[in-house]
């Protein structure tokens, strides 16, 4: 038997580089569970005291269970979160989970976000976006992928053209949109 999700979370939260191989070793065995109790865990680390906490709880939510079953409950967790975050490592964490959860009722809160003064953030919402434009793609998601287009930064820049081009392949009338503003 693996260990507990106690024991994975604990793991997680010892990795204080939020990149580091220990960190993600635990989390993808707690997605790799995809059961309820680290459903459970995870949306209450979303709630949790340190931005670590909530950024771990994300991070979990984003890819829980090879069929995401627990999507619709993710959906509203990640949502308010988008909505009510200060710490801009949570709420990158937030619009990586949208993109990972390709869910097209995550568009609202990853367009408010595209327009956040943090370049991170809005990195995060130039890869979100083509994943969640929807079919046909959503003319406002469009807008805000052309908007991060023309972005100072280089790299959200080149994840929103490549967004771009994506979308193109969705449907011909996309493709006008994106070509003739």
């Amino acid at each position: 038997m693996g260990a507990s999700v106690d024991d994975l979370i604990r793991a997680a939260l010892a990795d204080r580089d939020p990149d580091g191989p220990s960190r993600w070793r635990a989390i993808a065995a707690l997605q790799e569970r995809g059961d309820l109790e680290t459903f459970t865990a995870a949306r209450r680390l979303c709630a949790g005291a340190t931005a670590a906490e909530r950024v771990l709880g994300v991070d979990i939510l984003g890819e829980l269970g090879c069929d995401r079953p627990y999507t619709d409950k993710t959906i509203p967790v990640l949502r308010y979160l988008a909505a009510s975050e200060d710490d801009t490592s949570v709420l990158y964490s937030v619009l990586i989970a949208f993109g990972h959860l390709r869910d097209p009722r995550a568009l609202p809160s990853v367009i408010e976000l595209s327009t956040h003064p943090e370049v991170t953030v809005r990195y995060g919402a130039a890869y979100a976006l083509p994943n969640i434009l929807g079919r046909p793609a959503d003319p406002t998601g469009l807008a805000a992928l052309r908007r991060l287009a023309a972005d100072p930064d280089e790299d959200v820049a080149d994840w929103a053209s490549l967004g771009i081009a994506l979308a193109g392949g969705h449907a011909d009338d996309v493709r006008r949109q994106v070509l003739d503003p």
